[in-house]
Parts: C-alpha cells; structure tokens; sequence
C-alpha cells in the first residue's frame, strides 16, 4: 500500500519524525510532498494522488466548502508562528520592536524568505516589509524561494554571514546550520493553525485516517511541541 500526502512544509519534520514506525506497523510506503501551501492545494485542484492533506485552517476550510475534504476528517496539529533566523553561530540581533526589525534587515547583506504568492510565511513576511518600508530600499538583497525548506537551506550555504531569513519556526528549527532568533514581534505575529483532513478523491481513506490519528494523537504533543508547533488545550 501506498499512502500519499499533500502538506505546507510545517508539517515535514513531524510526518518524517514518525514515517518508518507507521511505514513498519501498517506495511505501508508514505510519499510526502512537502512545499508551499498554496503550491499544495493546487496539486489537489488539479489532481494530484492525494489522501491526507495537511493545510492551513483558512485554506481547509475552503476545501471542505467546495467538497475537495471529507466532512468530519478534520484534526488540529496546532499553530506554527513565524519567526527570525541567522546562520548558526551568527550573532542574534533584537528583533522585538518595528525599529530593531528595521535596524536588522538593513544590516543584513542578504535577505532570505519563501515564496511571498504561495506561501503563508512568505505573504506575511512580505507585508512586514512593506510596514517597515523595506520593500522596495533592500528589494536587491532579498532571495525567494518556493518554501520556506528552501529558503532556509540556502541561507544556510550562503558565503555571507550576515544573513537573516523568515519563515515558519517548525522549518527553521530542523533546517542544519539555521539558528532560530524568536518570532516575530506581537504588532507582526501571524500564528497559523495547521489541520489534518481527508480529501474525497483518497484512494487510502482508511489508512490515512489511521495516520492522521497518530498525528494529532495526544503521544505526540512533546514531538509537536519540539518541532515548533504550539498546541491548544
């Protein structure tokens, strides 16, 4: 069996983290697809294998409204906030007011961030932009990518160390060689609620509703807490 999965790249490091026991306990192969969320719900419009879709709230419920999602499959893995990073070992600036955001960015010698059409970190993140008036002053530094998985891969190899990025905290804390600075300040937060659901056209319904399960399980709170989400009680 084979189970295929449409998901925002916040979920990747807790679907991966649980991937080979659910693979050895079921005798299944999970195939993740893991990018922007946009990116993701036009896969699922256009007819891409799918039977568990991790999305946005927003973006689901959407989904449930037009019938794509199957009533009543909906789980809470919990909300991602997005934040500030650096390379590893750089030093971490003060980002807790518009001013020290600011002061950061024109510091940075280059600017890195996920895809500001697709990507809920990337839209927002561009918006603060354009609340600090930076759009169009450092519009040659920034580098945008299709995720925020991306973006943060590419800072990390980046020749520059005075380097800053923005995404969701959940893809900046298991990216190798980014350090995660905080999030955003309270004037610029965005917490996005991340949900599980079944979309109607699954070929494994069953399955992927016994993965969904262990996802959204209460044995994973820790594992989902670690990877950066923050859960309702």
């Amino acid at each position: 069996m084979e189970l295929h999965i449409l998901s925002g790249g916040a979920a990747a490091s807790l679907v991966n983290s649980l991937k080979a026991d659910f693979e050895a306990a079921h005798g299944c192969q999970i195939h993740g697809t893991f990018s922007a969320v946009g990116a993701m719900k036009e896969k699922l419009l256009n007819g891409e294998r799918c039977d568990l879709l991790i999305l946005t709230q927003s973006l689901m419920d959407g989904l449930m409204a037009s019938g794509e999602v199957r009533p009543g499959t909906l789980r809470d893995l919990g909300v991602v906030k997005t934040g500030i990073a650096v390379k590893h070992g750089s030093p971490h600036p003060a980002i807790a007011t518009r001013a020290d955001l600011q002061a950061a960015f024109r510091a940075a010698e280059g600017i890195y961030f996920p895809d500001p059409q697709l990507a809920t970190a990337g839209i927002h993140f561009f918006k603060v932009l354009q609340t600090l008036g930076l759009d169009v002053e450092l519009a040659d530094r920034f580098h945008t990518f299709p995720n925020g998985t991306t973006a943060m891969h590419a800072m990390a190899q980046a020749k520059g160390a005075h380097v800053m990025g923005s995404t969701q905290v959940t893809e900046i804390k298991y990216t190798p060689g980014i350090d995660l600075v905080g999030v955003l300040p309270q004037e610029f937060e965005l917490a996005t609620m991340y949900v599980l659901g079944i979309p109607t056209r699954a070929c494994e319904p069953a399955l992927a509703q016994q993965l969904a399960d262990v996802l959204a399980s209460h044995e994973t709170r820790t594992l989902r807490t670690s990877s950066g989400f923050e859960l309702r009680d």
